[in-house]
Formats: structure tokens, sequence, C-alpha cells
């Protein structure tokens, strides 16, 4: 363990390349040692910044308007009594409603799982969802698509972190790339969010290998960004360019990392 800690310390993006590769070992017993390492680890470096919400939302007090139900008889009794000994009639703008704030930011991380998921992609993908968990908590969900797409969190789904980031641990690599079949499973699973923010991370390099045309998709979504690897960025600096969105050309882990904290505010 010594070893390991000195790794971490000098290159953190070979320590989870490690972990990541060993979580897929073909000994049960060492694998599952490593995820639970590898989970703990992921989820203190991506502790590096405050959780946008916690709980499930909280009241606010504002002006009322027509739409309001909730009016704050306490917070309206002054200007009540105001409009009453000025005889004139009462009016909206007399009342303050009490309303529940949404979450700010909802998102939903998509991991291209097509070809060989190796121990960096790995680390790299667990590390994302880890982030989007701290970052977005109370609604974010984690698909990995290659031709297919599976749910590993559903946007309100409940499902501890440590628990998520040994699911996309143990992904293994599989099928062609589908993007648009990615983008419109993303879409389905924001369209329900009433958050003030919805955004699309692509973990992926955006190659398409099977299915439709994604530029028509991505251009549907409120917030695209991408996160491409810097020796493979062509295919989505076309996406981007095509249909809009942002790109981070990442190189490990801890890019991810930092473009991640540039992008989820």
């Amino acid at each position: 363990m010594e070893a390991f800690d000195e790794l971490l310390v000098e290159d953190p993006d070979q320590a989870l390349d490690l972990l990541a590769r060993m979580s897929q070992a073909t000994d049960r017993s060492l694998a599952a040692l490593a995820r639970r390492l590898a989970g703990r680890l992921v989820l203190d470096i991506a502790r590096t910044g405050r959780a946008r919400t916690r709980g499930v939302g909280r009241l606010v007090l504002a002006p009322a308007d027509e739409s309001s139900s909730d009016v704050d008889l306490d917070a309206s009794l002054d200007s009540i009594v105001a409009a009453r000994a000025e005889k004139r009639p009462l009016s909206t703008e007399d009342l303050v409603a009490a309303r529940w704030q949404q979450p700010v930011t909802a998102i939903c991380l998509l991991v291209d799982r097509s070809g060989s998921m190796s121990g960096e992609r790995l680390a790299s993908a667990a590390l994302a969802a880890a982030v989007c968990a701290w970052r977005a908590p109370l609604q974010f969900s984690v698909l990995a698509f290659g031709d297919k797409v599976v749910e590993m969190k559903g946007l309100d789904g409940l499902k501890p972190t440590e628990e998520l980031v040994a699911q996309v641990l143990a992904l293994r690599g599989h099928g062609t790339t589908d993007v648009a079949l990615a983008l419109r499973a993303a879409a389905r699973q924001l369209s329900g969010s009433r958050a003030t923010r919805r955004l699309t991370i692509l973990l992926s390099d955006a190659e398409v290998t099977t299915g439709a045309d994604p530029v028509p998709v991505a251009r549907g979504l409120d917030e695209l960004v991408i996160l491409a690897p810097a020796d493979e960025p062509q295919h989505a600096r076309a996406l981007v360019a095509a249909a809009g969105g942002r790109l981070a050309e990442v190189g490990g882990p801890m890019s991810v990392l930092d473009a991640l904290r540039r992008v989820v505010q």
C-alpha cells in the first residue's frame, strides 16, 4: 500500500489505471477488493468542490403571481393589513407565495463502452460518474452505451455512489458505437426534469460505427459537452461543429476531472 500511495502522489493517472485494471482481474476476490478501494479513492478525488444541492429541494418566498397557489399568509400579513387600511382591493402584488426551488442542474452522463475498456477508460468513466453524483446529487443519470444503452442509474433513482462506481468499473467493452441512440436516451432521461440546466455529458470519441446520424439529435439537446480522448478528437470536433455544444480533449482520469470542474460549475 505504501508503494501505491507514493504512485498516487507521483502519477495519479497511472495509479487509477492500475486499480481499474485490477478491478477486472480474473481473481474475483482481488477484483472485488480493487473495486472497493477504487470506489473510495474515486469518491475522495471527486469531492473537490461543493455539491450543488442537498435534500429534495427547498421552499423559497417570492412575490405571488396569477399561477401561485401557496400564499404565505404570515409573510403577506403586513401588505394585507395595509390594503385594508387604505380601503383598496387586494392584488397579487400584495401577496408573497412559497414555492419549491428545483435542483439547479440535471446531468445525464453517457459512457461509451464500445471497443476495449482499458484501465484508463474505466477509471475516467468511474471518476466522471462520481463527479456527477457529487455535483448534481438530486438529479443525475449514468448510461453506458455501445450498440445498445444500459441504464446504470436513472435520473431520479437512488443508488449509493460507491455501488455505482463499482458497477462502472465492472463494464466490459462491447459492440459498435451508436451515438445517436445514446443521445436520444439522454434526451429522454432529461425531458422530465424541471431543473434550470439540463446537461448531457458524452464521454466518447464520438465515432459513429452504427445507427443514425447523431447531429439532429444533438441539436435538440439543451446542452451538450463531449469529453473526447486528446489523441483521437476528430469525430467529436466534427459533431460539436455541426450540432453545437462544447468539447474538452482529455488525456486521462485527472484531465477528465479538470474538464468536469469547468463544465459543472
